[in-house]
C-alpha cells in the first residue's frame, strides 16, 4: 500500500504541470524581487525629492505612546518600531501598492504579448493549405488525396481544393 502511494506521489510530483508550476513560483519569486528594488531603489527615491525630499519608508502615523526614557523624536520607521511602539506604516504600504501594480502590469503585458503571438500563430494555420477538396460533380468535401470521390464515385481530376474538415 505504501509503496502504490508512493508511486502515485512520484507519478504526480514529476508531472509536466508540477515541475511547470515549481519553475513558475521560481521565477516568480525572483521576478517580485526584482520589482521592489526598482520601485525601493529607483522610483520612489525621485517621487520622495519631487514631494520634497520625503522617504516613503519611514512615513507612518505613531499610534502609541513613546516608552518613558527614550530621548529625542524618532524620525524614522525603524527607529519607532526599536523602541516598540504601535504605528500605521502608510509609506510602506504605498510601496507594496506601487509593488503589486508594477508586477500586476508586467503580468499584462506578458500576457498580452503571448495572446497576440497565440492569434499570430492561428491566423498562420488558417492560411495553411486546405485539408480537403471539392468533389467537381457532386460538390461534397473529400479529402485532399483522394483521386476518386467517395460520395458519387467520380474520377477527379487533380488540383482542385478548398478549405474544409481537417
Amino acid at each position: 500500500m505504501f509503496r502504490d502511494m508512493l508511486k502515485e506521489f512520484k507519478a504526480f510530483a514529476v508531472r509536466g504541470n508540477v515541475l511547470d508550476l515549481a519553475v513558475g513560483v521560481i521565477i516568480g519569486g525572483a521576478f517580485g524581487q526584482i520589482v521592489n528594488s526598482l520601485v525601493n531603489d529607483i522610483v520612489m527615491p525621485p517621487v520622495g525629492r519631487l514631494l520634497g525630499g520625503v522617504d516613503f519608508k519611514d512615513l507612518f502615523w505613531r499610534i502609541g505612546e513613546l516608552p518613558d526614557g527614550f530621548k529625542g523624536n524618532p524620525q524614522t520607521l525603524a527607529d519607532v518600531q526599536a523602541a516598540g511602539v504601535p504605528v500605521i506604516a502608510y509609506g510602506q504600504f504605498v510601496n507594496v501598492v506601487i509593488n503589486f501594480l508594477m508586477i500586476a502590469f508586467s503580468v499584462f503585458l506578458m500576457v498580452k504579448a503571448m495572446n497576440t503571438l497565440s492569434r499570430k500563430k492561428e491566423a498562420e494555420q488558417a492560411q495553411a493549405e486546405p485539408a480537403a477538396k471539392e468533389c467537381p460533380y457532386c460538390l461534397s468535401v473529400i479529402p485532399l488525396a483522394a483521386t476518386r470521390c467517395g460520395h458519387c464515385t467520380s474520377e477527379l481530376p487533380e488540383g482542385r481544393s478548398v478549405a474544409g474538415p481537417g
